[in-house]
């Protein structure tokens, strides 16, 4: 039987609140891989006083620019960096610049010069729009709210007008709703006259993140990402107290969800389709990587056959900077690690995308150290994944900022910031969490748990 003893102890409020969290560990590979990655991280971090505002490179370098797809995957790991203020400034941008010129498409990427980046945009009606994005958009603010505690990111009228446009008007203008997936038309809201060979005409819309697929009408991560989305809209909603909405929207959600499973599953390979072309044929090649990102898979069987098949696949850089938190939560701890090495290494060819950088730094975050926030009942809670023990310093959480010390032997929890929250200290056993305690950890205290 698995028992938990509290000890606390009072230290003096403080600390350098302001500075960069930092992770030491006995696995030294990892606390090598971490470094790095916070360096390089780091290293996208613009400099103040460009026209955008505060921002961070997440695009495809050297744009001077950050793009929905990327944004939505490095917030986590800039806001452990520190970088609250260019997550709430580049949101704002991309929430505040949704349009019905554009379709109720916001603009995809935006440079340091605050437009449009010329790479993927000529005017509202030619330009390049992947439509997973309004839906990651939607959960990673979504997510950094629970991270920060910030409400902006669900009582801003700009924020919710971007959610209720996306969940509306721009499913229906799309050709979204669940029984039109797969009998769309190739093009909707095609440019006119259309030119199959401009990328501004051919791309605009595409649905999918998978972009070298000919002939597409649906990928499975856009069917992933609306689950996502809709469960995050209801997830809003129901924070902000209109349980009506959030009840019919939790519904819709799982719509898409069944889709996956009845229309996308090929039971001879027993494995998903990722894409669906124009002339009614599955295939398979990029998309399962998002099926774990938005978290779509309910059915364990299938979702361990898609990570085991993942762990086969040469996937590029971007979609296997993804993956190590999604091993690390799944209970494939070895394989996370490994692939959190394997993007690390000077070997590693594109590791330098600013995605990868991020993307470690949140997976030894929320991964090895399992911490999760919850901004709507202030609680932390810590799982650890390694072995030996590892430490985070000046992690930075609900507007405070918190030590952890985790390792075989127990765990140790230090709030060096200003505000208190609650601490869930979790124990895992062969993947599974088996035992918890919940404890408040007012500011100066530290609270030590023994295995």
């Amino acid at each position: 039987m698995y028992r938990l003893f509290l000890l606390t102890l009072f230290i003096l409020p403080g600390g350098p609140t302001q500075s960069q969290v930092t992770f030491k560990s006995t696995d030294t590979a990892l606390q090598t891989a971490f470094s790095w990655a916070k360096q390089m991280a780091l290293h996208y971090r613009a400099a103040p006083g460009d026209p955008v505002g505060p921002w961070y490179e997440s695009a495809l370098p050297p744009r001077d620019a950050f793009c929905m797809r990327d944004v939505s995957h490095q917030c986590i790991g800039a806001e452990i960096l520190g970088m609250h203020a260019e997550n709430r400034n580049m949101f704002s941008k991309f929430t505040g610049h949704i349009s019905e010129n554009k379709d109720w498409c916001t603009y995809w990427e935006l440079d340091k010069a605050n437009r449009p980046s010329p790479s993927d945009y000529r005017n509202d009606k030619e330009f390049w729009y992947n439509l997973p994005a309004n839906f990651d958009v939607m959960d990673a603010c979504w997510r950094t709210y629970l991270w920060t505690g910030d409400t902006l990111y669900i009582k801003d009228t700009t924020f919710k007008n971007f959610y209720d446009r996306t969940t509306h008007e721009y499913i229906q203008k799309w050709i979204l709703q669940p029984d039109s997936l797969l009998t769309r038309p190739a093009y909707p809201n095609a440019p006119v006259p259309f030119n199959i060979e401009d990328n501004f005409h051919r791309c605009r819309g595409l649905p999918s993140y998978s972009e070298g697929i000919p002939n597409l009408k649906m990928g499975v991560d856009l069917l992933a990402a609306l689950y996502r989305g809709l469960t995050t809209y209801a997830a809003i909603t129901t924070t902000n107290g209109d349980i009506k909405t959030a009840t019919n929207y939790k519904a819709k959600a799982q719509t898409y969800q069944n889709h996956i499973d009845a229309d996308w599953w090929d039971e001879k390979a027993q494995l998903y389709h990722t894409h669906y072309t124009n002339d009614h044929t599955f295939g398979k090649a990029e998309g399962e990587t998002f099926l774990l990102w938005f978290n779509a898979l309910k059915d364990t069987v299938k979702k361990q056959r898609t990570i085991q098949h993942l762990f086969t696949l040469d996937l590029n850089v971007e979609n296997l900077s993804y993956l190590p938190l999604q091993y690390y939560r799944s209970g494939y701890t070895k394989q996370a690690r490994d692939l959190i090495l394997k993007l690390a290494s000077p070997s590693m060819q594109r590791r330098e995308y600013p995605e990868v950088s991020y993307g470690l730094v949140e997976a030894i975050v929320q991964g090895l150290m399992g911490v999760e926030v919850d901004a709507r009942t202030r609680i932390v809670s810590t799982l650890y994944r390694g072995t030996g023990r590892s430490q985070l310093t000046n992690l930075p959480v609900l507007n405070t900022t918190i030590t952890l010390i985790q390792s075989g032997n127990g765990t140790s929890i230090t709030n060096t910031g200003k505000f208190s929250f609650r601490w869930r200290a979790q124990k895992i056993s062969q993947g599974r969490v088996v035992a918890y305690r919940e404890v408040g950890v007012a500011p100066g205290q530290q609270i030590i748990v023994h295995n």
